[in-house]
């Protein structure tokens, strides 16, 4: 069986194998997946931080605009790809998922646009280290190839630039 496995999925399996096994390893995974369903959790903490800092309030709700935004690109792209989630029986399948598409990986794209934002409504570079984590979360899960969570943080760096930009740019006549 590990002759017909291709890269990706070879990659998969010696990820899983050295971490799916670890005390707490599959839970804060699923943790971390259910937090960034549909971007959810990263809006959840944008309009918290929206509420919590008004003086700071377009730079919150740009990081909640940013993470939606950049799931809704993860998923335009998925349908026109259209490459199927890893289904080899050497990779665990550690979560249930909305979709059978893989490429990019939304949690990715969203995890990445929000760190990148969170960062710049901050003033620190910390909230990029939110990144790893939930990108190695989709692999340890089984529901991503390497490429997938590559691409997504591609996407979402991209995004959060993207939407950055237009919010530095929107105008002073709009509501602070």
């Amino acid at each position: 069986m590990a002759g017909d496995l291709t890269r990706e999925e070879t990659a998969l399996v010696v990820v899983q194998a050295a971490l799916a096994g670890r005390p707490g390893v599959p839970g804060t995974a699923r943790a971390l997946s259910h937090f960034g369903e549909h971007s959810a959790g990263w809006v959840g903490v944008a309009a918290l931080g929206a509420v919590l800092q008004p003086q700071r309030r377009r730079a919150w709700l740009t990081v909640g605009v940013g993470a939606f935004v950049a799931h809704a690109a993860a998923v335009v792209i998925k349908r026109v790809v259209k490459r199927e989630r890893p289904h080899h029986p050497a990779i665990a399948v550690n979560v249930a998922t909305p979709s059978r598409l893989s490429f990019p990986s939304a949690h990715a794209t969203s995890t990445t646009a929000a760190a990148i934002l969170i960062g710049r409504a901050t003033g620190s570079r910390l909230p990029w280290l939110l990144i790893p984590p939930m990108a190695l979360s989709r692999l340890v899960l089984g529901v991503h190839y390497p490429t997938d969570v590559l691409t997504g943080a591609v996407v979402g760096a991209v995004t959060a630039k993207t939407v950055g930009a237009i919010s530095d740019n929107w105008g002073e006549g709009v509501v602070q």
